[in-house]
């Protein structure tokens, strides 16, 4: 039976919402930790507070049912058909899992419902549909050898996710991995932990082994750490922030040297060249700059615009940030709900008052609305005079923060699109077909859109340069292929 959005906020009113720790044939301590929503600090349940030796039960049965085979020795076929019917049961409760990452990260309902969910369901239909089409090779051989190249699932999977698309992010780290026959762990954010329990349940009612899915809740300095240094993983998949993904190298290092696919921060330029379309690039600026309250790690936080036209795209981007309504995010009319907990907010906050002292111009927004909920929500903010010097240019903030510059020609501009510790996206607005390969080629970042704002799709690879990750790519084949390991089969004919 569906559940409604309606019945899930109803339930979070009550304090009824629960994820807990979900290891085949294990118990752990019961210990729980309180789960408050940001969009009012009001107590929605409670979550699991796991550690080491809830990792270590996850790990074993992991193991286990890897060796075992029960999950990865089924036919391509067949695990298909089982991805193909969990993709389903997504699907079906769509709106309950949307409403349930709603309440659990302060999203708007409207983008849980209309992009978020239906990205997360693509997902799954995807790789289930890829995964019997993945064929190995056969080595140039003489008569008397055979030469095969396969690839083998590598073994049990850490997925460490972030809180910013909770649902998003279990899809495009779990589907591949798992597709692959792959035992897979995740641990969900402890900010975000709801979707991922419930999509969990599904997986089991869909027919995944309970030991070649696992779910273990807590702190990341117990139960992250944890898993970065078991040494029975043999990859970690992690998104968020640089810091973390330093961690994670080092408890690769310290442990059994597993693979890390790290997805990291970013300090995406969005560039404006005096011949762009502007009235069609505002959304798409606008967008890039606000979308998910700029809790996005490709989020196009430094709009590098061309002297020339400066002042008019300037006030066109005034105008439009009157459409971007601050509010409760259950609220379908809603754009931006609160930053996802108070720690958070209070950085958000100190880089409006670090840029103004700095010397940048605030000239839309800033307001903070102490008077919503929690109280930790604040209007898309618009910066101009922002020098690279400035911290608002340099680090990420992941917050409704826009910092503008101006360039003078092509050659500044993709020296202070460059001017970043990150890599993770770009995008640039040009109606000359021979500047747009130009740019698209000089900016180091891993994707690079034109005249509008875009991560690409399903089909195409995510992952950043520089200090934005490396290691490996969500999404695309790319994403399958790094959840497998290459073997050399060499038969010799007598």
């Amino acid at each position: 039976m569906k559940t409604t959005k309606e019945e899930v906020f109803k339930r979070a009113r009550a304090g009824q919402l629960w994820a807990g720790n979900l290891i085949d044939n294990y118990r752990d301590s019961g210990a729980k930790l309180e789960n408050r929503t940001p969009i009012d600090d009001s107590l929605i349940g409670f979550i699991a507070d796991g550690n080491a030796q809830d990792v270590e039960a996850a790990v074993l049965t992991a193991r286990r049912t890897f060796v075992e085979g029960c999950w990865q020795n089924l036919s391509p076929q067949e695990r298909k058909q089982v991805m193909l019917r969990w993709a389903e049961l997504i699907e079906y409760h769509s709106e309950e899992l949307a409403a349930l990452d709603c309440i659990d990260a302060g999203k708007p309902i409207t983008e849980c419902l209309n992009t978020d969910m239906p990205a997360t369901v693509e997902t799954f239909y995807w790789y289930a549909e890829a995964l019997d089409k993945m064929f190995g090779k056969v080595a140039p051989t003489g008569q008397q050898e055979l030469g095969l190249i396969v690839q083998e699932p590598i073994g049990v999977v850490g997925a460490v996710l972030p809180w910013n698309f909770p649902a998003q992010m279990f899809a495009w780290k779990v589907a591949p991995a798992l597709a692959a026959g792959n035992s897979v762990i995740v641990k969900p954010a402890e900010l975000t932990t709801l979707s991922a329990y419930r999509m969990v349940e599904l997986a089991y009612e869909a027919g995944v082994p309970k030991g070649a899915l696992s779910l273990v809740y807590g702190l990341g300095e117990k139960v992250g750490e944890a898993i970065g240094r078991h040494n029975d993983i043999d990859i970690v998949s992690f998104t968020g922030s640089t810091d973390v993904g330093r961690l994670f190298l080092k408890y690769s290092a310290e442990s059994n040297l597993k693979e890390i696919v790290l997805e990291c921060g970013g300090k995406s330029p969005q560039i404006v060249f005096a011949d762009a379309d502007l009235d069609a690039a505002v959304p798409h600026i606008m967008a890039s700059a606000f979308w998910n309250m700029s809790e996005n790690c490709s989020c196009g936080s430094r709009l590098i615009v061309h002297e020339s036209i400066h002042r008019k795209l300037l006030d066109k981007l005034v105008t439009a940030i009157a459409d971007w309504k601050v509010g409760n995010p259950m609220d379908e009319s809603v754009s931006i709900g609160p930053m996802i907990e108070k720690a958070h907010f209070e950085k958000v906050k100190s880089f409006i008052e670090l840029s103004l002292q700095q010397g940048a111009k605030r000239v839309a927004g800033g307001k903070i609305h102490s008077e919503l909920g929690s109280g930790w929500y604040i209007e898309p903010t618009i910066f101009d005079n922002v020098t690279p010097e400035m911290s608002l240019f340099q680090n990420e903030v992941f917050g409704p923060l826009l910092a503008v510059s101006t360039f003078s020609s092509d050659e500044e501009a993709i020296t202070l699109a460059n001017k970043t510790h990150y890599g993770l996206a770009a995008s640039f607005y040009s109606q000359n077909v021979h500047r747009v390969m130009k740019v698209a080629r000089q900016i180091n970042a891993g994707t690079v859109s034109i005249n509008g704002f875009s991560e690409g799709n399903i089909t195409t690879p995510f992952g950043g340069f520089k200090q934005s990750g490396f290691g490996g790519k969500d999404n695309g084949l790319e994403a399958f292929e790094q959840y497998t390991q290459t073997k050399v089969i060499w038969m010799i004919h007598h």
